[in-house]
């Protein structure tokens, strides 16, 4: 359509075009012409798009909400920039005790601990400003599975946006049994295809992982062969909610996470991105990353369904293609986190997908292709010393001061892409590319050590982000023990050195 012609619309029709272009053809047709300019500036609506994608945020509508466009627009503008007023002097704390002293996970805004010798679990809801659904029980999980044979519990997981709650036993260390019931009252789940998710294993199993993601559960285990210094692990994804299932094999020690309901990322001697779309298949892969550097641990925001805002306003949830990573590497004895956007698994350019090889790790999208942009490198101090969290685009970091006394300092890095325009003076913007060097020659050994790979010694990254650093130091009257966040809050427990108490400290971003 010609550019007069475009112009010679009603106001309102321009409006309903421009809605379908992306965020930034909006932006780009604003700064070219002063008439579109004028469109975009008095339009909340295309304005309201605008703030949702550049805060890699997705719309949840729901049924009565009748909040005008304009509002919500404030909202989400108001919420940003106070993210960044990054100074704990202006944020509304409280201290609040922990009702059991043996924590063992936190999901969103719930706590729960599973006290072995008691065989008891606790479930307590952290107290909120906003009405909630409020969970409060507890139980032994024996009694979730009535059975004659001798059970041991061996993971324990929950998903609160789903009312989900499992429990894994392990009879005879060669089965599993995934019991799967509704967190609220205990009864089986009515989702569920069936009460429990089963699995016989013919070699024993030294270690396990559960992760819930949505639709699926996935259990990933070691097992025990005759071959020396090899562990095979194998992967176990079920779709809880029909019953199918799907596995895949690696030998070497891997970390996996779902990227959304259907993408799954393996993280071996490289990147690997799966599709997981039929569980009634084989995984399939589709697309392998080089990495540069030797994995050690990883972390990401697992949320699984939108997070719920409580007040009167429309619900929204991190965009899933762009969300954040940790992988966390040691390089020449140094820790360092490597912040990966989940962006360019989703921009897969199918031509560099290399095919299956004996050895895969000599194929893949080569580390100069995707890496650069979509990766930032950050100082991590030891484990004990660093705690770290992600939720949506933004990092948290709480860093130990001193090692004598327990006051901590905390870092908030904002990735979102229009985290510089809503910085409003606050904060540093780090735009330019840097480097970090793994030595001269950098060597991996594999589990036999049988081969070794060769790392790139130089790594570039140009990720943009807006850092924010605290002026006031946290204390909580012990050691930090585990730290969280979500939309509007940060969470930090805190054990008391003497007592041995938990506490948790609440931080309202307002």
């Amino acid at each position: 359509m010609p550019k007069s012609l475009f112009l010679s619309l009603f106001e309102e029709l321009r409006v309903y075009i421009l809605g379908f272009l992306s965020f930034r053809y909006i932006l780009c047709c604003a700064s070219v012409c002063k008439a579109l300019r004028q469109t975009y500036m008095s339009s909340s609506e295309l304005q309201y798009i605008v703030e949702l994608s550049g805060q890699c945020l997705l719309p949840v509508s729901i049924t009565g909400d009748h909040t005008p466009i304009s509002e919500r627009l404030q909202r989400l503008r108001d919420k940003a920039h106070a993210w960044l007023k990054f100074n704990v002097f202006a944020f509304q704390t409280g201290t609040l005790p922990i009702p059991f002293p043996n924590l063992r996970c936190s999901t969103g805004e719930y706590l729960y601990s599973w006290i072995h010798h008691s065989d008891l679990v606790t479930i307590s809801p952290i107290p909120s400003k906003y009405p909630q659904q409020t969970i409060e029980h507890e139980w032994s999980p024996k009694t979730l599975c009535p059975s004659i044979f001798t059970q041991r519990v061996k993971y324990i997981l929950m998903d609160p946006a789903q009312n989900l709650f499992g429990i894994m036993y392990i009879v005879d260390n060669m089965a599993y049994r995934i019991y799967l019931t509704t967190l609220d009252d205990g009864h089986v789940h009515p989702h569920a295809a069936g009460p429990a998710l089963n699995l016989e294993l013919s070699v024993y199993a030294f270690d396990v992982k559960l992760k819930c993601y949505g639709r699926h559960i996935a259990l990933w285990r070691d097992c025990e062969t005759s071959r020396f210094l090899q562990t095979p692990w194998h992967l176990q994804i079920w779709d809880w909610q029909h019953s199918t299932t799907s596995s895949r094999q690696h030998i070497h020690q891997c970390q996996f996470l779902f990227s959304r309901n259907d993408r799954l990322l393996v993280f071996d001697r490289e990147l690997e991105l799966y599709s997981i779309e039929d569980t009634s298949k084989t995984p399939r892969l589709l697309a392998r990353f080089q990495l540069p550097f030797p994995l050690v641990n990883l972390e990401s925001d697992h949320s699984s369904q939108p997070k719920m805002q409580t007040q009167a306003q429309s619900v929204y949830t991190s965009d899933p293609k762009h969300r954040l990573l940790c992988v966390y590497s040691l390089i020449d004895d140094v820790r360092k986190i490597f912040v990966i956007s989940t962006k360019i698994f989703f921009d897969i350019d199918q031509a560099a997908v290399k095919p299956w090889r004996y050895k895969p790790w000599r194929y893949g999208i080569p580390w100069q292709h995707w890496g650069p942009g979509h990766v930032r490198v950050l100082k991590y101090k030891a484990r004990n010393k660093t705690k770290i969290h992600l939720c949506g685009n933004r990092v948290l970091l709480v860093d130990k001061i001193t090692s004598k006394t327990h006051a901590y300092k905390l870092r908030m890095m904002d990735f979102s892409p229009l985290a510089v325009a809503n910085r409003r003076g606050l904060g540093r913007v780090v735009k330019e590319r840097s480097t970090t060097t793994s030595g001269s020659y950098s060597e991996w050994p594999d589990q036999s050590w049988d081969n070794i790979t060769h790392w790139h010694s130089t790594i570039e990254k140009s990720m943009p982000y807006v850092e924010v650093v605290s002026s006031r130091k946290i204390a909580g009257g012990g050691w930090l023990q585990d730290v969280w966040m979500d939309d509007d809050r940060i969470y930090l427990v805190f054990v008391t050195s003497c007592s041995r108490d938990r506490k948790l400290q609440v931080i309202d971003i307002y």
